[in-house]
């Protein structure tokens, strides 16, 4: 089944309120989906964010990101008014976040909410049933989550391997106290967690009932101030005083002499195998109530990764060391069967990395950006695999119209030639870039919404190795049109990339 999607982060959904969140806004992105013959919808992770607000490095690979809770839902819900809402700032610019005025005001609002909502469920006890059976549920993660986020706000946001020894080491005695003093901040986290998984479920659903499946992200690597580290520190590379061994990082290459230092902590694969993966298990379990598909970046670590010693200025003395391979896969494959992944297998290309992709039977990714720089370049449409999943570019990429600016004259003088484009203007130009990503024999296309809109880099999420302005752009409200949706559904109907739902008659109308 050949198919297609759009990549849309959830931030970037229009909203009233700062942020883009499981609002009508989401449910009319879904819509425009199902006009657009679109087979999937893929997000990028979930978690919530730290310093630096990417969702790949959040302090928690289990819970949700509670800024995706709708204001608008609890407004109908009884448990906030419109005045509520509006009380708070959460920034003024339509096309991008303001994550100061989300960090200073979101969490205010929804304490609000909480107040309102205890006092419900003691009036429906149904409601509350379904409250205390969500925290029953999801309590292999739940509670040190909300230790971990009350201990945090304690100690004035300092990391938790800066905390006092009876917490860092999870004295349990300390930790009795914290949940027995501070009884209501846990519950407040607890009930914010309810609210996000209640309402992504009611949006997923939406979608599902569409045909339209999830795709979604697990970042390879956590951070080292994440609730994942501190709760389980056994799943990593750690001495007797909690500190990592050794972090992740790159080797010295052309690019870098000294490499790259990403000071992510090391996994303990040693470990991990006693208890076969326990902890990634239970991680990829929660991950599949999320998303219908998951996205492993950075797939290549778990054939071999890069270790550099804890306390090292640079990546120069650091060691290859080979990753759990197809082991961890075949327990995976004999946890859930056959699941849906892609893997994100961008980078440098090694024996080891191209068997395991290959043994897995996971589908790699082929983006078109990085196909132009050589006539050899296995990223070109004629190179494509069955099994893979063609883009134009990701999250991490300029748009393609700011591509088109920064790649050099003979560079897109052969993307033109290859793609058949001599028409000058800019937007007809990645339009036809599109329909090369449609045209490829890969089973799945995925194409970032900017591409569509032919957005420059006003839109572009992220720019790796820069620290600011990141994953801040917004979708202005209205902007999707129907015209734009018939558009892409043409592109699915010339090059048969049929949604489950839609037969061949349909797509010859």
């Amino acid at each position: 089944m050949r198919e297609a999607g759009i990549l849309m982060p959830m931030f970037s959904i229009p909203s009233k309120f700062g942020i883009g969140c499981f609002s009508q806004e989401a449910y009319e992105f879904v819509d425009f989906l199902e006009k657009s013959a679109q087979g999937y919808w893929q997000v990028l992770p979930f978690g919530p964010t730290g310093f630096g607000d990417s969702p790949y490095q959040p302090i928690s690979a289990f819970a949700g990101n509670p800024y995706f809770i709708s204001p608008e839902t609890l407004i109908k819900e009884n448990l906030l008014t419109w005045d509520d809402c509006y009380s708070y700032d959460f920034g003024h610019d339509e096309e991008k976040v303001d994550y100061g005025a989300m960090y200073n005001n979101r969490l205010k609002l929804l304490k609000r909410a909480y107040y309102r909502f205890k006092q419900a469920i003691e009036r429906d006890k149904l409601a509350g049933n379904q409250y205390y059976e969500f925290i029953e549920k999801q309590a292999y993660w739940l509670e040190d989550y909300a230790l971990y986020r009350v201990i945090k706000d304690i100690n004035n946001g300092k990391a938790w391997y800066q905390w006092d020894d009876d917490l860092k080491k999870r004295d349990k005695k300390a930790l009795k106290n914290i949940l027995n003093e501070h009884y209501e901040a846990i519950d407040t986290i607890y009930f914010q967690q309810y609210l996000f998984q209640k309402q992504w479920d009611a949006l997923h659903a939406y979608a599902n009932e569409r045909a339209i499946k999830i795709i979604g992200d697990i970042p390879f690597y956590v951070s080292l101030d994440s609730v994942d580290v501190w709760a389980h520190p056994e799943a990593f590379l750690m001495d007797k005083e909690f500190n990592p061994t050794y972090v992740a990082g790159c080797a010295p290459d052309a690019f870098s002499k000294t490499g790259q230092l990403w000071g992510n902590p090391i996994y303990n694969w040693k470990g991990l195998k006693k208890d076969d993966y326990a902890w990634w298990m239970k991680r990829i379990e929660r991950n599949y109530e999320l998303y219908d598909v998951i996205r492993f970046d950075h797939f290549y670590g778990f054939a071999s990764y890069y270790a550099i010693p804890y306390g090292d200025k640079d990546a120069t003395k650091g060691e290859w060391n080979k990753g759990p391979g197809m082991d961890f896969f075949k327990e995976l494959k004999k946890r859930f069967g056959k699941p849906q992944m892609i893997a994100e297998d961008l980078g440098e290309v090694t024996p080891e990395k191209e068997a395991l992709l290959e043994e897995s039977g996971i589908p790699g990714m082929n983006v078109l950006q990085f196909a132009f720089t050589s006539w050899n370049s296995k990223y070109l449409n004629h190179r494509h695999e069955k099994n893979s999943v063609v883009y134009t570019g990701t999250h991490d990429n300029p748009t393609t119209r700011a591509w088109m600016d920064e790649i050099s004259e003979g560079h897109l003088s052969f993307a033109r030639r290859y793609i058949n484009s001599n028409n000058n203007d800019a937007g007809a130009f990645v339009w036809d870039f599109i329909r090369e990503a449609y045209h490829s024999s890969a089973k799945l296309c995925i194409i970032p919404l900017q591409d569509y809109l032919v957005k420059g880099n006003e839109a572009r999420i992220n720019t790796p190795g820069v620290a600011t302005e990141n994953w801040q752009w917004r979708l202005k409200p209205h902007f999707l049109s129907d015209a734009l949706a018939y558009s892409i559904h043409e592109l699915v109907s010339t090059y048969s990339r049929m949604p489950a739902n839609t037969t061949d008659k349909e797509l010859l109308k």
